[in-house]
């Protein structure tokens, strides 16, 4: 193992994510939690689920971000009658060149809102995962590589479940975090209404300028290999990870690539932080979000009211932090 330190110069980069947070702080209220750990996937190159009741600001969160950088953005509204093509792309005969030509869909860009990814059916839920996981499509035969910034953000709504289709285990699971939005606080909410009082056009996105172009994200994404992370760290995050496959109340644990997932969004987010190194708490910070979607608990937990997100707080509780 290689534990030679190189330092990392983080002052433009501490420059360009204070931007970034203080333009998303201008339209979203509250959430600064999740607004992190948005920034914190995105850096590390992962997909986010983000899952919350109706008017909480999911969509609107993911739409702003996208925003905020410069790069090709598009939308797709999940629907039950959407097909894999809908979302691919097809091929289609040009009758003046004899010749198919690709059409390219909507989940060729480089960060895409997926809404309510869990109302599409099942073969199309799967034809994203496929996307997402190898970053790329083969069509007709023909392989279509992703951009090297392509991020998934999507949105669920965990209430209303007449007409979804939920999004199996090993499907979420390329999912680097999964956010959990709640109800703002009351004073939180009565800032959202002043703001409205004032300017109820506060939301509207048109007039939202990019903070951050492309080119400096992978800049800034290049910067996670020089993040200095001693060997107690990582046997830190190989012990949590082995604890959702010894507790009581997890019927399946994480697997491998959480171990990994812990590892990158710490790193991102020690980053975020303006360290150049790893440390415990950066690690506690993702753990949650990382593991909650991959946590299947048995039924006896679940009729306890245990959640995955409250049991990954407890496990991190059992192990030992390092010195």
């Amino acid at each position: 193992m290689n534990n030679e330190r190189t330092t990392i110069d983080l002052a433009a980069f501490s420059a360009k994510v204070q931007t970034l947070r203080q333009a998303i702080a201008e339209v979203i209220v509250g959430q600064d939690e999740n607004v992190e750990l948005l920034l914190t996937a995105i850096l590390a190159g992962g997909h986010v689920l983000i899952e919350g009741v109706p008017g909480v600001a999911k969509t609107l969160l993911a739409k702003l971000v996208a925003r905020l950088i410069d790069a090709k953005f598009s939308r797709v509204q999940f629907t039950p009658d959407l097909m894999p093509s809908d979302v691919l792309g097809t091929s289609v005969f040009n009758m003046k060149t004899q010749e198919f030509q690709f059409h390219a869909g909507p989940v060729f860009a480089d960060l895409v809102l997926v809404d309510e990814v869990n109302r599409a059916p099942a073969k199309t839920q799967a034809a994203l995962f496929e996307v997402m996981e190898e970053r790329q499509a083969t069509i007709d035969g023909t392989t279509h590589p992703m951009s090297p910034l392509y991020t998934i953000l999507a949105t669920q709504n965990p209430v209303e479940q007449e007409g979804t289709y939920k999004l199996p285990e090993a499907q979420t699971d390329r999912f680097l975090m999964k956010l959990t939005m709640d109800y703002p606080s009351a004073d939180e909410e009565l800032r959202i209404l002043e703001r409205h009082h004032q300017d109820a056009a506060f939301t509207d996105l048109s007039r939202i300028e990019p903070v951050i172009t492309k080119a400096e994200l992978l800049g800034l994404r290049a910067l996670l290999a020089g993040v200095y992370a001693e060997e107690s760290l990582l046997r830190y995050v190989v012990d949590i990870v082995q604890q959702t496959r010894k507790s009581r109340v997890v019927f399946l644990g994480a697997s491998p690539r959480a171990s990994v997932a812990i590892l990158q969004s710490a790193k991102a987010y020690a980053l975020l932080q303006g360290h150049d190194f790893l440390t415990p708490d950066d690690v506690k910070a993702v753990v949650p979000a990382v593991l909650q979607h991959r946590l299947v608990l048995t039924a006896e937990a679940e009729m306890e009211g245990y959640t995955p997100q409250k049991v990954a707080r407890r496990l991190l509780d059992k192990v030992e932090v390092p010195k």
